[in-house]
């Protein structure tokens, strides 16, 4: 895929560029694997600028692989409020049990022992064999991918498994032995610096700019070709702000599903008027003092949205609440319940609220 004329001078280039302009970042101070890890983890489907603080955070909760296998699930879910995608922490800890039980607590340095591992697919794999291991092998992410099909202008669907296949096995071809977790993290840094996606590359700045195909053809702000995404799906929620004495009302999501296991403030399925949303509170047991419109909200997911319509209502608090649901103070949700992110419009309003003299 890659001829030698074009394969030659790339290792050089990238990694003299890559000594000269990589970005300081506190995943980058070690070799630990566990630190590699979580900032891996950490970094799928999230942007740098907002991983820095919760990286941090959790190790200094969580400062080894024997600490993240006994954490609380509740006190994983509070470290990781807000980064979203809470099925990569789910993921984590059972990762985190099965290296201490079956590995002793360190970390498989192969690749294909890594992908035993719950929630390390190929790239993760082998960033974390690469960096901290030293081991010769690729690790490819949409980073990656554009930086190669801008590189050799490649026509190709690069969201199509073989395609992908196919450019995973030209990056391997281009890991040096010496050095290959430098190598694999100046493509990586080159896609997130300099080739900018959504038709903005900064070609100027790019080392490789000699060797671009895309860029000698016009071609590299349209490139990579990706298929369309399918259109998603939107859900109609109204979203209760039960509030008491006692504080506010919350229930925990299924263990199964979207958002799994973590805090929500209680939600009905579609947009219903105040008056039905009074009544589903004397349902519970709860005598409504107030029902007001707290305003919409929305949020995106992978494969769908979320329309939510808000009520505030003031309560009586009840002797006795149905199974599932509880009271919350502030301070609980600030410290002990993650709620996610979906929900900040409301958890801001709720801090509002009860700050209000």
């Amino acid at each position: 895929m890659l001829d030698s004329d074009l394969l030659s001078p790339i290792v050089s280039l990238l990694l003299s560029w890559f000594d000269r302009s990589q970005r300081v970042l506190p995943w980058r101070d070690s070799k630990d694997p566990y630190r590699i890890w979580v900032s891996e983890i950490m970094l799928q489907q999230t942007r740098v600028s907002a991983v820095i603080p919760y990286f941090h955070r959790f190790l200094e909760a969580l400062p080894t692989v024997e600490a993240l296998a006994l954490a609380g699930d509740d006190r994983l879910n509070k470290l990781w409020e807000g980064l979203g995608y809470y099925s990569r922490v789910r993921n984590m800890k059972k990762a985190a049990i099965m290296v201490m039980e079956q590995y002793g607590g360190r970390f498989p340095s192969q690749p294909e022992e890594l992908r035993k591992l719950p929630g390390i697919g190929e790239y993760t794999a082998g960033s974390v064999a690469s960096i901290a291991f030293g081991k010769r092998v690729p690790c490819v992410d949409g980073n990656v991918l554009r930086v190669l099909a801008r590189l050799l202008n490649s026509p190709l669907d690069v969201t199509a498994p073989a395609v992908k296949k196919q450019f995973t096995a030209a990056a391997a071809e281009l890991v040096p032995a010496d050095r290959p977790g430098d190598f694999n993290q100046s493509l990586m840094e080159l896609g997130a610096i300099v080739c900018l996606p959504n038709g903005a590359p900064l070609c100027e700045q790019c080392p490789l700019r000699q060797l671009c195909r895309g860029r000698a053809a016009g071609t590299a702000p349209q490139l990579p070709v990706k298929a369309p995404k399918k259109a998603r799906t939107v859900e109609e929620r109204t979203v209760l702000l039960c509030v008491s004495p006692s504080g506010v009302l919350v229930t925990r999501r299924p263990e199964h599903g979207i958002l799994a296991g973590l805090w929500e403030y209680p939600c009905l399925p579609g947009s219903i008027p105040p008056e039905d949303a009074a009544g589903q509170l004397r349902t519970w047991g709860l005598q409504p003092l107030s029902v007001e419109k707290a305003g919409n909200a929305r949020h995106i997911f992978t494969h769908k949205e979320w329309h939510m319509t808000g009520y505030l209502a003031r309560v009586s608090p009840s002797a006795s609440l149905p199974e599932g649901l509880r009271w919350a103070t502030v301070e609980e949700l600030r410290s002990r319940y993650a709620v996610p992110g979906a929900y900040k419009f409301f958890t801001a309003l709720l801090e509002k609220v009860f700050s209000a003299p």
